[in-house]
C-alpha cells in the first residue's frame, strides 16, 4: 500500500511540477515579449504586432498551467477558520466539511472539463486562430482540460489520504 500511495504522489506531483515549470516559462515568454516591444516602440516607433494577443494566450495558459501545483502546495487562497474550528470541536463535521469541500472541487473541475471539451473540439476541428496575428488557438486551450483534470486528481488523492494533507489547514 506504501509503494502505491508513493507512485500516485510521485504521478501526480510530477506532472503538476512539469507544468508550473511551463507556466513560468511562459510568465518569462510574456516578460520578454513585453519589454521587447516597448523597447522596439520607443527606439524604432515599430512595436511587436503580436504582442497583446500572444501575451494574452500566455498569461491564460500560464494561470491555468500553475493551478495542479498550487493546490498541491495549497498556496491557493483557502478560508480555514471553520474547518479549524470543527477539527477541535467535532471531527464529524470536519471530515464532513472536508468531503463537501473535495465534492464541490471536483463537481467545479468535471463541470470545467465539459465545456471546455466542446470548446476544444470546436477549435481544432476548425484549425481556428486568432484574428490579428493568426496565432493557432487550440493548443493554448489544451491548457484548460489538462491543468484542471490534474487538479481534479490531485483534490481527490488528497482526500483519500494518498498525498499528504495540508498542515493544519484544511482547503474548504
Amino acid at each position: 500500500m506504501q509503494s502505491c500511495r508513493r507512485w500516485v504522489k510521485g504521478g501526480l506531483e510530477y506532472p503538476a511540477l512539469l507544468l508550473a515549470l511551463l507556466a513560468a516559462l511562459g510568465m518569462v515568454a510574456m516578460v520578454a515579449i513585453i519589454v521587447t516591444s516597448v523597447i522596439s516602440r520607443k527606439l524604432f516607433s515599430m512595436p511587436l504586432p503580436f504582442t497583446e494577443e500572444f501575451v494574452g494566450i500566455l498569461m491564460s495558459v500560464s494561470l491555468f498551467l500553475a493551478l495542479p501545483q498550487v493546490t498541491l502546495k495549497g498556496d491557493h487562497i483557502r478560508v480555514s477558520m471553520l474547518t479549524k474550528y470543527l477539527k477541535r470541536q467535532s471531527p464529524v463535521f470536519h471530515a464532513i466539511a472536508l468531503l463537501i469541500a473535495t465534492l464541490s472541487g471536483v463537481f467545479f473541475c468535471g463541470w470545467i472539463l465539459i465545456e471546455s471539451k466542446e470548446w476544444f473540439e470546436f477549435a481544432f476541428s476548425r484549425n481556428l486562430r486568432t484574428e490579428t496575428t493568426r496565432i493557432l488557438l487550440w493548443p493554448g486551450m489544451l491548457a484548460l482540460p489538462v491543468s484542471i483534470f490534474l487538479t481534479s486528481l490531485i483534490l481527490v488523492a488528497r482526500h483519500i489520504g494518498w498525498i499528504d494533507d495540508l498542515d493544519d489547514e484544511e482547503s474548504l
